[in-house]
């Protein structure tokens, strides 16, 4: 039927006037006809949530709303860039949410960050939300904000302010459950006898990379909502973004530093290494030349010539063992004070 998508993808559709929810035909929702009954009020918007939908599904979506065939492409391709856009009257915004995933220690296979796209579609009368994977669901956030009257008749960006605001706390927890991860390594780092593996620290820092590629695009969709590129959404709207703005920069310079710690931590470990090969090269240059000693000696009493006192010496065989042991255990002495032993 026309203007029913599929349902599956469907996980949450609800009319809302003057911050109200009047209407939540849910995954059956006639979208045309609830679309139709919200262009009527000028305080009346449609919040249609998808997950993962199919290209169908989504055409048919496009075909109610009027979304722009490059926006839906967009969607379309899983691996994406974060953005904001404008086709006429309809802002597309891409952003990347992320999930901190608990486990008891960094290992070189770890995943410590999952990330997820989310789409939204904002129109004068209409918020489509498209999420990726399982992070960042937004069920609890509809239940939250149906009871707060007061955000949603702000209308559409209302919706969008809540999304940005609770995935900017979510990077600011994540930063601060990594932080003990890296303390943690850090500590293991610098402590006599805990190995830490460089594959381990590598592994942080991929996930950091992840969560970096998830937090510091950000920053430019933010700039623009708390700016004057979009200066026609109302001041009062404008300032909610200023303060998510203001939170994400907090998270940003938190996820820099983490980077230059781990920088830090990897070349301390890599510095460790070169000294512990070092000192195994040391002592087996020691050792080496401890045994070269009575080698030497023994290569010159086995050349076996005729004219040579010891020989015929009857104390000539101790005395050479004697000085064997003796010169090793000097050069064993001599060594050991040096430290390569």
């Amino acid at each position: 039927m026309r203007g029913r998508a599929d349902h599956t993808a469907i996980v949450g559709c609800e009319l809302y006037v003057d911050g109200l929810a009047v209407e939540s035909p849910g995954p059956a929702a006639d979208l045309a006809d609830l679309y139709a009954r919200a262009q009527e009020r000028e305080d009346a918007f449609v919040w249609l949530g998808l997950h993962e939908p199919t290209e169908a599904a989504l055409n048919r979506v496009a075909e109610v709303f009027g979304l722009h065939p490059l926006a839906v492409e967009d969607i379309l391709h899983r691996e994406q860039r974060i953005k904001i856009e404008r086709y006429e009257d309809v802002v597309f915004l891409v952003v990347r949410a992320a999930q901190y995933v608990e486990h008891e220690r960094v290992t070189a296979t770890s995943e410590i960050v999952s990330t997820g796209f989310v789409r939204l579609f904002i129109g004068p009368h209409f918020v489509i939300t498209v999420r990726q994977g399982t992070v960042m669901e937004l069920s609890s956030l509809r239940a939250d904000l149906s009871h707060d009257q007061q955000a949603l008749s702000h209308g559409p960006w209302s919706v969008v302010h809540a999304i940005l605001d609770r995935l900017v706390d979510a990077y600011v927890d994540i930063a601060a459950a990594m932080q003990t991860d890296f303390e943690l390594t850090e500590a293991a780092v610098f402590a006599p006898g805990t190995p830490v593996t460089v594959e381990q620290i590598y592994q942080l820092k991929r996930q950091l990379m992840k969560f970096k590629a998830a937090v510091l695009p950000l920053q430019r969709p933010l700039a623009a909502l708390a700016g004057k590129q979009f200066a026609d959404l109302p001041k009062e709207t404008r300032r909610y973004f200023n303060d998510v703005a203001d939170h994400h920069a907090a998270a940003v310079e938190q996820v820099v530093a983490f980077d230059d710690v781990l920088n830090a931590l990897l070349q301390a470990r890599l510095a460790q290494l070169t000294v512990e090969q070092n000192n195994d090269l040391r002592k087996i240059a020691a050792w080496a030349a401890i045994a070269a000693l009575p080698t030497a000696i023994a290569g010159i009493y086995g050349m076996n010539f005729t004219h040579m006192p010891e020989l015929t010496s009857r104390y000539g065989y101790p005395s050479v063992l004697l000085l064997l042991l003796v010169s090793a255990f000097i050069l064993h002495r001599v060594l050991r004070r040096a430290g390569w032993l």
